[in-house]
């Protein structure tokens, strides 16, 4: 390629020849300008537009690292909100446990020891853990403790239930004295009428005592029956349960009233001679579905001093 140059100040015109090299050279030549400047372009603009947004990346990341510290403050405090309600609950359950165990301490007669109350003796060498214990470690060790206290809470209650009805069950039964006196004065069978002189069966025994001496209730039950009756006198019937019945004659006075729920060793009339009697004393039945049972079967093994103790109760 040839260039020719004209020009004023120039004696004669000049030529140039431009080869395919010289080309080549100066296509690169643009291409390394062009990157230079694009380069030099990119860099003052990057470098303003850092100095310009910096501060508002700072806050940015600021910002981003007090919501992180915020929600991770809030999960612990959640969490420890949780094991602090579920501990409240854990104690409420040893509360339950400890008055479950007095009430069956009371049931079984078994009084707890000083040195029972006391918190056990624990020891032994310190091994350290191999890591901390985490809030999950914790929670596990909650809810193991919580699931432990929950069974022993049901088996302590099945206790307490059995226990509750093996003593109404006993506490149904009339095996306390009605009187503090001796008896057989006339036993339970066959016997000479004391007024006819003809054999006669009795259907209960005789407690010899002073008129006005206390009656009491053999048995907790119901009174079903408070009446002046031609041969028992003045008679109470007490019911408790199961078709079993006892009777309690010649009363010289009736401190209850037909429906009374009566306990155990409480006073319900005093002795007397009304009705067919010789004499002051009490007559006393225990009767099984309406047939006459042999008191003896039931009182065999009282004694007269159980009576204050069941008066005190």
């Amino acid at each position: 390629m040839h260039i020719i140059l004209v020009s004023d100040r120039l004696a004669t015109a000049k030529t140039i020849t431009l080869t395919a090299r010289h080309l080549a050279l100066a296509t690169v030549g643009l291409v390394l300008a062009v990157i230079v400047l694009s380069s030099l372009f990119s860099y003052f603009t990057v470098r303003h537009a850092a100095e310009v947004r910096l501060p508002f990346l700072q806050s940015l990341l600021v910002s981003v690292r007090e919501q992180e510290t915020q929600k991770t403050q809030e999960f612990l405090r959640e969490n420890l909100n949780a094991m602090a309600v579920r501990l409240g609950q854990l104690q409420a359950q040893l509360m339950r446990l400890d008055s479950l165990g007095e009430r069956l301490g009371q049931i079984s007669g078994i009084k707890p020891s000083d040195k029972a109350a006391d918190k056990p003796g624990q020891g032994g060498p310190f091994i350290a853990p191999a890591r901390p214990l985490t809030p999950d470690d914790l929670q596990r060790q909650i809810d193991q403790l919580s699931r432990q206290i929950d069974t022993k809470g049901d088996y302590l209650g099945l206790i307490e239930t059995e226990m509750m009805d093996e003593r109404v069950k006993k506490n149904q039964l009339p095996t306390a004295l009605p009187v503090e006196a001796q008896w057989n004065a006339s036993g339970f069978g066959w016997r000479i009428d004391p007024f006819t002189g003809e054999q006669a069966m009795h259907e209960g025994i005789d407690f010899i005592a002073e008129t006005g001496t206390p009656i009491h209730a053999a048995a907790a039950g119901i009174v079903v029956t408070v009446e002046r009756h031609p041969q028992y006198g003045n008679l109470v019937e007490i019911d408790h349960g199961n078709e079993l019945i006892t009777r309690y004659a010649h009363a010289s006075k009736v401190l209850v009233k037909q429906g009374a729920l009566v306990k155990r060793g409480q006073k319900i009339a005093e002795v007397g001679s009304t009705g067919r009697s010789t004499g002051p004393h009490l007559h006393f039945e225990v009767r099984f579905k309406g047939i006459a049972q042999n008191p003896n079967r039931f009182l065999q093994n009282a004694r007269p001093q159980k009576l204050a103790a069941y008066r005190r109760k």
